[in-house]
């Protein structure tokens, strides 16, 4: 019998809800910061099997969620695609060679920095239960791509934009070399355990709609549906934060099975505007967590009671912030756990 989130995301709805919390295997977890000073940076985390899985169980152990994520990055597609990839302290990642500054041709793939990720997860999915549903993930083609081009993160995208605008068609060769390992990817994470996959698209906000069409809307498209014709049993979770009301066309036509919203969207209106049925997986605002309080409680039962109708994933809008004291985490499952619509 599937755990509880597997079930939801499936489509079926109970009187409870299942929750897990983006980035919740992290730095508010006293924990996590024990380990990650033993082991020194973030991508020797990720490429320590057992230091892997131990994260990614740990939220597990302390607040009995129904689903644990896999501990990793979005960035690992380019580092196996064969771009070197930093993680320096205070600037966050780097890429290196830019995209801007090479052709996609330049870049000589690695696939075998694939096959520690599998590990992990399958070291995971030997430490849960039965009733803890696994993800897996991985970053949206639109979103890889504006960092692979540019080298690093940036506040509006303007490298990738640029290019994209001056040079679609070698802007699409990046974005389908991006989908095709990705699907792999994915597929690699399910065969390995992972019962549902996450696509995370966290800058497709930044894009107008025509451009959202074709970098954001049609490449998840093509992954999802590349994946569920290997993987049938494994649902895909769409996140492009920030689409705003572009949600609606995103979960009509990626073929996703559940779509995640972000804290910006009005919960009674994502009932309202979204396909009848599709599990939605949201939306609190991570400084709300932050925040805690009397308000905390409100708004969390007010995002339970607008997707009372429909399978629902509870979560928050993005990742949890690092200062997050644990107890305000403990408040909100506790609310979650107890709510009956």
């Amino acid at each position: 019998m599937p755990g509880l989130l597997l079930d939801t995301l499936c489509g079926n709805r109970g009187e409870a809800v299942p929750m897990w919390l983006m980035r919740q295997a992290g730095r508010y977890l006293p924990e996590y910061r024990a380990l990650r000073a033993e082991k020194g940076g973030f991508l020797e985390l990720v490429y320590d099997t057992d230091a892997a899985a131990e994260v990614t169980l740990q939220p597990i152990r302390r607040f009995g969620f129904d689903g644990a994520i896999l501990f990793s990055d979005i960035l690992i597609v380019p580092y196996a695609m064969g771009q070197e990839l930093q993680f320096l302290a205070g600037e966050g990642p780097h890429l290196s060679p830019r995209l801007a500054d090479h052709a996609l041709v330049a870049l000589e793939g690695v696939p075998e920095r694939l096959e520690p990720i599998y590990a992990t997860v399958a070291a995971v999915k030997a430490g849960l239960g039965p009733q803890t549903t696994l993800l897996g993930f991985a970053g949206s083609p639109w979103t890889v791509a504006t960092y692979m081009v540019n080298g690093e993160g940036s506040k509006d995208q303007h490298a990738a934009r640029e290019l994209a605008y001056r040079d679609p068609a070698a802007f699409q060769a990046i974005i389908d070399a991006i989908a095709d390992v990705t699907v792999d990817y994915l597929v690699g994470q399910i065969e390995a355990g992972a019962e549902a996959v996450q696509l995370f698209d966290s800058w497709a906000g930044s894009l107008a709609p025509d451009e959202f069409e074709r970098w954001v809307i049609a490449p998840n498209a093509a992954i999802a549906a590349a994946v569920k014709a290997r993987c049938p049993h494994a649902p895909v979770i769409g996140f492009p934060k920030g689409a705003g009301a572009k949600l609606a066309a995103y979960a009509r036509e990626t073929g996703v099975d559940a779509i995640g919203i972000d804290e910006t969207v009005e919960p009674v209106w994502a009932a309202r505007a979204l396909p009848a049925g599709m599990p939605v997986q949201g939306n609190l605002d991570p400084l709300l967590l932050l925040a805690g309080g009397d308000r905390l409680v409100r708004r969390t039962e007010a995002i339970l009671a607008a997707f009372a109708d429909r399978p629902h994933v509870f979560n928050l809008g993005h990742g949890i912030g690092q200062h997050t004291p644990i107890e305000h985490v403990e408040l909100l499952r506790d609310t979650v756990r107890g709510w009956r619509g």
